[in-house]
């Protein structure tokens, strides 16, 4: 039997901000609340891969011997940065579990052949996980990259929901070897509803 609902449309474009979770916090809850932004979803415009993805899917070379991840044309790297730097402040605010991000260089064909692999983790772990791409490339990472000690690409970085670090990713030797390591730091941070 079948009991499913049909859910309510979610707006094409959500207007929130990244810095405001509780948008939908009602205190009667017989009044509906006037937001339809749901608050464990970040705003269209800034949700991650799906965001970096489609911007990369009219990007990336249509052999698929040859993917490469490149900047969307149309934006320069400060404002791809402030692209990413927004989509990674909706994912520490949107309550989920954790957020892994994946430093990666447009450069790398280590990290273009993971793009695939990683759009179908967040899309199995989307109920507790944001992933956020970063070009480890651009200046506007800098802090980051000091930060969380990036000296390779593609490299994973683990936050859980208070944005502290709680693993990354060790060299990359292979692509094998990177997916064993993202697999490793989702096995850290399951969620407790798995």
């Amino acid at each position: 039997m079948n009991d499913n609902k049909n859910p309510p449309k979610k707006p094409l474009f959500c207007l929130k901000w990244p810095w405001d979770n509780n948008n939908n916090t009602n205190p009667n809850p017989n009044t509906p609340t006037t937001n339809s932004c749901s608050s464990s979803d970040p705003p269209f415009v800034f949700k991650s891969l799906q965001t970096l993805t489609s911007l990369a899917s009219s990007l990336i070379n249509p052999n698929p011997n040859t993917l490469k991840l490149k900047t969307q044309k149309g934006l320069n790297a400060e404002d791809q940065g402030e692209l990413e730097q927004r989509a990674l402040a909706c994912a520490l605010s949107n309550g989920k579990d954790a957020t892994v991000i994946e430093f990666y260089s447009p450069k790398c064909s280590l990290c273009n052949s993971m793009v695939e692999f990683v759009g179908h983790v967040e899309k199995k772990n989307g109920d507790w996980l944001n992933v956020v791409m970063v070009d480890a490339e651009n200046d506007k990472w800098l802090p980051e990259l000091l930060h969380y000690d990036i000296k390779y690409v593609p490299c994973f970085v683990l936050l859980d929901k208070d944005g502290n670090a709680l693993a990354k990713t060790g060299v990359p030797h292979s692509r094998l070897h990177v997916v064993a390591g993202v697999s490793h730091l989702l096995k850290l941070k399951r969620s407790p509803k798995k």
